[in-house]
């Protein structure tokens, strides 16, 4: 008997729907995968749930707003306070006008003085003081100060402020002093000694003043020469020309010697014209002689020695207020100038010594005794 190498066929399975055959499969799925596919299987042989209905759902409609105005209450009237009655205006008793003496009566002064006529001391009087802008301010206006009086100078101002109701200031230069106090702008000032001589103004000198520019000594105008020139007086200087800020006095000395020269006003810078030929000579005011020798200039004489003098007007002297405020800024610029060199003592002294030692003492007229009790 013959043995077949292979396994017989399995019959053919007939579909049921489309009544082919069919090889059966042998599945090797494990477990899990078979739960898996009944799993679907189950789902796919569900029976379908009827879909959701579309209708839209209609949502209450809300209320239309009122379109009726607001009918607000009516205010009240405010009720305002009756007015007092108005007062009857008081009559105020007329004061009697003020008795003003006529222009025609008033005597020619300066702006400032008229402005402050009526606020100066006894009598609403007051004394026009110059006081001079220049070298000679600065030492003048620590004199004042040394003096008791506060001088205040302003920016661009020529009326300074001072302290004393009774005093009105102007600044004015040295030059121009002594004719302001002459025609009687002003009752007195302070000026120097060689621009009086120089403008020949008949004026009071109330006192010589011993101070200069910067120290209380004189100054002096010199006739300075070229260091290595042949000139070695005034008389050789004849027919030659002479600058100088001090025409006036110039001219008259040489007159007086008796020479004849050319004499030439200077605006400034007077030394240096001897150096560039201009001049043969000057004439210059100095205090030491340093600026005169740095140029190269020797000194060959002296026109006149000059110092700050306390002018006044010969009017003024004769009303007796202005007189006696005169008198006392005469007495009190003498006497700071005087304390300048001099120093307070005092000492305990037994009273039986009191004579030997007052004849010991260097005071100017004499000692201020006090005795304790």
């Amino acid at each position: 008997m013959r043995i077949p190498t292979s396994r017989p066929a399995a019959p053919a399975k007939i579909s049921p729907a489309r009544g082919s055959a069919v090889k059966p499969v042998v599945m090797k799925t494990p477990i899990r995968l078979a739960a898996r596919v009944l799993a679907a299987q189950a789902v796919k042989k569900a029976p379908a749930q009827p879909a959701a209905s579309k209708t839209p759902v209609k949502m209450p409609a809300k209320p239309a707003a009122s379109k009726a105005p607001l009918k607000t209450p009516p205010k009240a009237p405010v009720k305002t306070p009756p007015k007092p009655p108005a007062k009857k205006p008081v009559k105020k008793p007329a004061k009697p006008p003020l008795k003003t003496a006529s222009k025609e009566a008033l005597p020619k002064e300066s702006k400032a003085a008229s402005v402050a006529i009526g606020l100066g001391g006894a009598q609403g009087k007051v004394l026009k003081l110059g006081l001079p802008k220049g070298s000679l301010e600065q030492y003048t206006l620590n004199l004042m100060s040394r003096s008791g009086w506060r001088v205040t100078i302003g920016s661009r101002n020529y009326f300074p402020d001072i302290d004393d109701p009774e005093i009105i200031c102007t600044l004015s230069r040295a030059q121009e002093m002594s004719r302001y106090v002459a025609d009687g702008v002003l009752d007195c000032g302070l000026s120097g000694r060689d621009w009086r001589l120089e403008n020949q103004d008949d004026v009071t000198v109330v006192a010589d003043l011993v101070y200069s520019k910067a120290s209380p000594k004189s100054a002096r105008w010199v006739l300075a020469v070229a260091g290595d020139s042949p000139y070695r007086k005034a008389e050789d200087l004849a027919g030659r020309k002479v600058a100088t800020e001090l025409p006036g006095a110039t001219k008259r000395w040489f007159e007086d010697k008796g020479v004849e020269v050319d004499v030439e006003f200077s605006w400034g810078a007077t030394e240096a014209k001897v150096v560039s030929g201009l001049a043969d000579a000057i004439v210059e005011v100095t205090e030491t002689g340093s600026t005169i020798k740095a140029h190269g200039l020797r000194i060959i004489d002296q026109i006149l020695t000059t110092h700050t003098e306390l002018i006044a007007n010969k009017e003024s002297m004769k009303d007796p207020f202005k007189r006696a405020k005169i008198d006392q800024i005469a007495l009190l610029l003498k006497g700071a100038l005087d304390a300048e060199g001099l120093v307070g003592l005092k000492m305990n002294v037994r009273e039986s010594d009191v004579d030997a030692v007052i004849k010991h003492l260097p005071s100017l007229n004499a000692p201020t005794l006090r005795q304790s009790v």
